[in-house]
């Protein structure tokens, strides 16, 4: 998790595994287009998806414009092949989208893949042109690298100028990855790599950029009609919200292994974005989470099988992109990942399987001035459904009490719940773990696509903690950790302390079998269809407030290093609005004072402007968020190896800056040696001190009282 430098010291060892899929291209080359398969298909969607998502919009208009800029960011998100005259071919789609799936005649996808295919060869052609000649490393001119930044090219002159704008920044980084190279291994006696001319290296930064796109070519060209049609069918799935898809054949195939947990991989769960291939979330546990490098929202740009020339993956088909990133246990990828401030990172991985311990609770006690703090780490809330005849299968919960009992042992004073980067999991889990802190109450409600509502309670009537707490999260926390934080923070049970919002994914999915929703018993044929994932239901806290979109908003709101990313549901396309329901009856914990909420507020702001790392962590995340704002790249040798050169010294300032605790494998005092560096977890420990010193109730030990 820590920045590094771009040249040797930026080449990080990770082991990684379990890899899990998401949207996007995915190969069908067993099942060829079929016309009548397509119409039915067709049919099921626009019945399916009105009938069942949460918000029952309808196949429209303002469907059919979604869809259609949806479509047309998977088909050309980087705006490097399609032209202007291109578009007055496919706007007429725009609002006919929705036609099509009622008359069961879909011709869109048909017409986009004709068009595309004649201009990723005609542009493969240009790239092959521009990479055969030299470009001049010191003519002083830029490149806008946002692509939502930049209009389609209008005519083929100026496509051709954009590619050579592209071509020559890659070669300038190349070349300089080369230089690099060869300082780093300068004063290496057993290094193979050879001293080369200018020349030499220029040439060769040129073959190698070719190389990667033949290749990238070679693969876009092996896009089927099929595989343009089910992009077609999820783009109207995804027009509802982010959580609503189609799933083909095989993705679904793909999402049944994951759900069996037989599935190896990196140790990430990643998604087809915009032509990128994103990574969503570190599984915890893996050695990408032991190790700290890979992060959510790293979008991964090449692939290399040990030092074999990395693969580039830009427009690679999902599928496509994880058979290169899989491979047997003990053999190394290289990873080349573009962090969301724009450094480009090389990390090379050792595959490993998952470590199983490191996805389960862990809880350690840490003292600070005399006084004893649980700390509970809570990964996700998982639970194991696998188990039959009455066994027990390994939950959450029980793990999350049996540690509240060792610490009842131990007569803690306070108690931290980190809940930063959980993604969720079983609501079950949430609903149990919030009756350990209060006597008993709802919960959280959850609202149905027809408008019934059905809360969640505890119903123990006990409690197995009553002390001060404080809940750790960060916008990485997700779903049941949200429903966790937010009960606590509305029955004013503990301080939430963390960035400026939680991940806001209050939403619950349902995967709906195509195969088994047939119209009729004759169409058997058409088999394999696939499967739809679809948004049903919406989390609301008791407040009546909902989780989704906006999250939680912490009571004391810390530095975040991270806080440039636009990370979150607030920053989805089509994501489901936040609204309210009636609020529940429940019974707060103690007595609110705004006056010790403010004065909390304010000893931690104190502590943190005197707090060098958190400090640090504010300069550079301005830093990064400059960077990141900056998409104008120069296009000039000198210009861009200063750039690097900031850049490395932007890691350097960051490298020994205490962060989350990482994964240690069996050693738990290393651990927790690693949660007491933790600079948050040290400010979240000097929040519950203020707390207990405090001559207040709130959220502290005592007997429920004030009634909502």
């Amino acid at each position: 998790m820590l920045f590094r430098s771009l040249s040797a010291r930026l080449v990080i060892a990770a082991l990684l595994t379990t890899l899990l899929f998401g949207s996007g291209f995915a190969s069908t080359a067993t099942l060829k287009y079929n016309h009548d398969r397509a119409r039915l298909l067709g049919y099921m969607i626009k019945e399916s998806l009105p009938r069942n998502h949460y918000s029952h919009k309808e196949v429209a208009d303002e469907l059919s414009e979604a869809a259609f800029e949806l479509y047309l960011k998977n088909l050309d998100s980087q705006k490097r092949f399609l032209l202007k005259p291109d578009l007055v071919v496919l706007n007429p789609y725009r609002q006919k989208i929705d036609d099509e799936l009622k008359s069961g005649d879909i011709r869109f996808p048909l017409v986009t893949t004709e068009i595309i295919r004649d201009r990723i060869e005609a542009t493969s052609k240009i790239v092959e042109d521009l990479l055969a000649r030299y470009f001049d490393f010191t003519r002083k001119e830029s490149i806008e690298t946002d692509p939502d930044k930049l209009d389609f090219a209008a005519t083929e002159a100026e496509l051709k100028d954009r590619w050579r704008k592209i071509l020559k920044y890659q070669v300038i980084n190349r070349y300089l990855e080369l230089e690099e190279e060869e300082k780093a291994n300068v004063d290496n006696e057993e290094s193979e790599v050879e001293a080369r001319t200018e020349t030499e290296r220029k040439k060769e930064a040129r073959e190698k950029i070719a190389k990667s796109y033949r290749d990238l070519f070679s693969r876009l060209l092996k896009n089927t009609e099929q595989d343009y049609f089910n992009s077609y069918i999820d783009a109207v799935s995804r027009a509802y919200d982010p959580h609503t898809n189609y799933m083909p054949p095989k993705d679904k195939e793909d999402f049944d292994i994951h759900m069996r947990g037989s599935l190896e991989g990196i140790g990430a769960t990643l998604r087809e974005e915009d032509g990128y291939i994103k990574v969503i979330r570190v599984i915890p546990g893996s050695a990408a989470a032991r190790q700290g490098e890979l992060e959510s929202e790293d979008f991964i740009l090449k692939v290399a099988q040990g030092a074999d020339e990395p693969v580039d993956i830009v427009d690679m088909r999902l599928r496509d992109a994880v058979s290169l990133i899989r491979g047997k246990k003990g053999t190394e990828v290289r990873l080349t990942i573009k962090k969301p401030d724009a450094r480009i990172v090389v990390i090379p991985i050792v595959r490993d399987v998952v470590q199983i311990e490191e996805t389960f609770v862990k809880g350690t006690v840490l003292e600070k001035n005399n006084l004893k703090f649980g700390y509970i780490k809570i990964p996700s809330f998982y639970r194991d459904f696998t188990k039959g005849h009455g066994e027990k299968g390994r939950n959450v919960t029980d793990d999350v009490r049996a540690e509240l009992d060792k610490f009842k042992q131990k007569k803690i004073d306070g108690l931290i719940i980190d809940l930063r980067n959980d993604g969720g999991g079983a609501l079950t889990d949430a609903v149990k773990i919030a009756g350990f802190f209060i006597k008993e109450g709802p919960v959280v409600q959850v609202r149905d696509s027809a408008g019934d509502i059905s809360t969640h309670a505890d119903e123990s009537g006990t409690t197995i903690y009553d002390g001060p707490m404080a809940v750790m999260v960060n916008q990485f926390s997700a779903s049941s950790s949200e429903i966790l934080a937010g009960v606590l923070q509305d029955y004013n049970r503990a301080v939430i302390i963390g960035g400026a919002h939680t991940h806001g994914k209050g939403t619950v999915q349902a995967i709906l079998e195509l195969d088994r929703r047939l119209p009729f018993r004759n169409m058997s044929q058409y088999k394999p269809l696939g499967a739809l994932k679809v948004t049903i239901q919406k989390f609301y806290r008791v407040s009546g407030e909902s989780t989704q979109y906006r999250g939680i908003i912490p009571d004391i709101i810390l530095p975040d290093r991270l806080s440039h990313l636009k990370t979150g549901e607030q920053y989805s396309d089509y994501s489901l609005p936040w609204d309210t329901v009636k609020p529940v009856v429940y019974e707060k914990w103690g007595v609110s004072s705004p006056s010790i909420e403010k004065k909390l507020l304010e000893l931690s702001q104190k502590r943190v402007a005197a707090n060098e790392e958190f400090q640090r962590i504010m300069k550079n995340a301005a830093r990064a968020k400059e960077r990141s704002d900056k998409t104008e790249r120069p296009l000039n040798i000198a210009a861009i190896r200063q750039q690097r050169n900031e850049i490395n010294s932007m890691a350097d300032d960051e490298e020994d800056s205490p962060v989350a605790p990482h994964g240690t494998g069996d050693d738990p005092e290393a651990w927790r040696e690693s949660a007491a560096k933790d600079v948050y977890i040290g400010e979240t420990q000097a929040i519950l001190e203020d707390i207990i010193t405090f001559p207040t109730d709130g959220l502290a030990k005592n007997t429920p009282r004030q009634s909502n």
